[in-house]
């Protein structure tokens, strides 16, 4: 018989970004998203979730709402190291300390506080094995990105993942009781590569902020951002680093330019590993002659986002590795079609020649032959467009949080039986 509670505490963990940091640049991507959407989704059905997250400023509350009206939602600020940004390689050295401070936490609360432990990225993982044994609940573990997946498809120059951190994910699949997997393909891994049992293992698609993401005017929303309103715009949104492939959209830019038809590339976020990805984007630009068809603008929140979306004919991501592809499902829910590269969970995001296209390849020639098929016939973009919307009620976070329910309900079971109660 199933005893776990209809409307469980959960103790969040995610050690190395907040789901408060501005996402698109440093650490911050699409899993602070995941986080927060999926706590306001988890919340709105009587789940109770407590984040925790490492102090980066002295200044941080122990404990804030995640939203202003929102008591459901607490995110707690964990003193381990040093304040300020630290490189996701140096935080391991303070996961004993992160896992004290939640321990503590715990300790000064009613015996049997917290129902299940879901952690987020392996270093909340190594965390969460430690607190759900302590605790005696169930450890529901997201991925987000896997070592193994992400060195299989490294960029020109791009370092690999280290050792560490793919023995550590290899500690966390052995140890929790159930795995979300934001895709089949990435369920299928966590199987073959890291010798998981496949019980354990559960597909949840994540979802979009469908009110945040919505169709609007392409001419409104460019005379909100200050953007050109006579010429073809493709968008770039989300961190700068080798992964995300900046610099075959600006290779495939110079192709569009020396045919005479050249696109505005806006490009929306900030650098991540690397502090000169910025500067190297530009210099490239430069060197193949199309710095004035290149617009860099900071990270945006939400809201500004989608207008970023609304704005553009077409939303490029070339991405040599993406769990999933949220910026994507963003994108065709406000109704841009995309051009993404056939790679991980964009191949299920993206219908190919339906809402967008995949890349089969990061040949810039390639990019560039995709991003003029949607440019030049503003027919076929529009069609793919409708497509796009037609389907946005897939991406759907109360879907995905109905899911995640059901998983913790299935981890504790497992957990029961494993231990023979």
């Amino acid at each position: 018989m199933n005893h776990f509670p209809d409307a469980p505490r959960v103790a969040m963990l995610s050690v190395h970004t907040s789901p408060l940091d501005q996402p698109g640049t440093g650490d911050a991507g699409g899993m602070n998203v995941y986080v927060a959407e999926l706590s306001r989704a988890l919340a709105r059905r009587g789940a109770h979730v407590e984040i925790f997250t490492r102090a980066t400023s002295s200044t941080q509350p122990e404990t804030v709402r995640l939203d202003e009206h929102e008591p459901s939602i607490l995110v707690r600020h964990v003193a381990a190291g040093p304040f300020g940004e630290l490189d996701k390689n140096d935080l391991p050295g303070q996961l004993c300390t992160f896992a004290a401070g939640v321990l503590r936490t715990e300790a000064a609360r009613s015996a049997g506080w917290y129902d299940v432990v879901h952690s987020h990225y392996w270093l909340s993982g190594q965390v969460g094995f430690l607190a759900a044994e302590r605790w005696g609940v169930p450890l529901v573990h997201t991925a987000h990105t896997l070592a193994k997946v992400k060195n299989a498809a490294l960029a020109p120059g791009d370092t690999p993942e280290p050792v560490g951190r793919v023995l550590g994910e290899e500690q966390v699949v052995a140890e929790a009781d159930a795995l979300v997997a934001s895709t089949a393909e990435e369920a299928e891994v966590f199987i073959s590569d890291y010798d998981a049992a496949p019980e354990a293992v559960h597909v949840v698609e994540p979802g979009v902020d469908l009110a945040t993401f919505t169709p609007g005017e392409r001419a409104a929303a460019r005379a909100r951002l200050g953007l050109p309103l006579d010429r073809p715009i493709v968008l770039f949104a989300g961190r700068l680093q080798p992964l995300k492939g900046p610099d075959v959209l600006v290779e495939a830019l110079a192709r569009l330019a020396r045919t005479g038809e050249a696109p505005l590339l806006v490009v929306v976020g900030g650098p991540s590993g690397r502090p000169t990805a910025v500067r190297e984007t530009e210099a490239l630009a430069t060197l193949l002659d199309v710095h004035e068809h290149l617009e860099l603008r900071p990270a945006a929140p939400q809201a500004v986002l989608a207008d970023y979306y609304r704005a553009a004919d077409v939303v490029a991501m070339p991405s040599r590795s993406e769990s999933f592809g949220l910026v994507a499902a963003e994108a065709q829910a406000a109704g841009t079609p995309v051009v993404a590269a056939a790679v991980g969970g964009l191949r299920s995001v993206v219908v190919d020649g339906v809402t967008g296209h995949l890349a089969p390849d990061h040949d810039p020639a390639t990019w560039a032959r995709l991003l003029a098929r949607v440019l030049r016939d503003p027919g076929h973009r529009d069609t793919l467009a409708r497509e796009a919307v037609a389907r946005r009620e897939r991406f759907a976070w109360d879907a995905a949080a109905n899911q995640i329910l059901k998983v913790y309900s299935l981890a504790a079971m497992r957990r029961r039986e494993l231990a023979g109660v």
